[in-house]
């Protein structure tokens, strides 16, 4: 082997070889201890090389160096530098894939381990009008619940008090159960439901306060809504009463259903 084969070291680790020359260093350092030492403390030279500025090199060309050659070790470092970005993309891209293999995995295993987290279920809407045996009064005030209202619906307004009012009797085994609406009710008062049996007796079903705005006026929009029952059965009810009971408990009539 002559020295020129020794002297080739550099230029195959710049990879600016020709293919020829290339193959007949290889086979030369198939047996060279020497250039294989070399060689891999070239390593770090050549990683160094990729990060200067080809422009730079430019620079070399005064100097006495073969200008074929440094040609070719520009083209190489330009090469290398593409090829050092190119892996540097593949990495990353590597890098998501793997990443989102992976969450989708974690995310596998935690729908099978983890406790569910119940979800809240959307809440049914309150009925704003009650359902009546008729048809539906559509100025009529609204009443709230969670339960269909049951009996049939009857409604007065008073012509002296302005009072008005909306009751379902239902016929009950214990009795008769009363739903009741009022509005146009003036406070501050106190008022009773009094239930008039067809044999002239009387039995008072509920009592209640009411606000100095009172219900269903201009101060206060919302009616009042109460029920009550009587043992009273739904056949011997001649009619129910709304009073009005004053400080010295003498009670006024202020609205009467009494279509029943």
């Amino acid at each position: 082997m002559s020295r020129a084969d020794h002297m080739d070291v550099a230029a195959y680790a710049l990879g600016v070889l020709d293919p020829q020359d290339t193959e007949r260093f290889e086979e030369h350092l198939a047996t060279c201890w020497a250039c294989a030492a070399e060689l891999e403390t070239m390593v770090p030279v050549v990683g160094l090389l990729s990060g200067i500025d080809g422009e730079a090199m430019a620079a070399l060309e005064q100097t006495h160096t073969d200008p074929a050659l440094l040609d070719r070790t520009l083209v190489a470092v330009r090469r290398d530098r593409r090829r050092t970005r190119v892996r540097q993309l593949l990495a990353t891209a590597a890098a998501v894939v793997v990443f989102g293999g992976l969450s989708g995995v974690a995310a596998g295993m935690l729908g099978d381990d983890s406790p569910s987290v119940p979800q809240a279920e959307p809440t049914p809407p309150v009925p704003t009008s009650a359902p009546s045996s008729g048809p539906a009064d559509p100025n009529a005030p609204g009443v709230g619940g969670d339960k269909e209202i049951e009996g049939d619906e009857h409604r007065a307004t008073d012509p002296g008090t302005g009072v008005q009012t909306t009751m379902w009797l239902a016929k009950k085994e214990y009795g008769t159960q009363i739903a009741v609406q009022l509005g146009r009710l003036p406070g501050p008062r106190t008022c009773r439901l009094v239930v008039v049996r067809k044999n002239a007796t009387s039995e008072v079903v509920s009592t209640w306060s009411v606000p100095g705005n009172g219900y269903g006026t201009n101060q206060n929009p919302l009616t009042l809504q109460l029920s009550a029952s009587t043992s009273a059965p739904l056949g011997d009810i001649e009619k129910v009463q709304v009073q009005s009971v004053d400080v010295n408990g003498v009670a006024s009539p202020l609205v009467t259903v009494s279509d029943l």
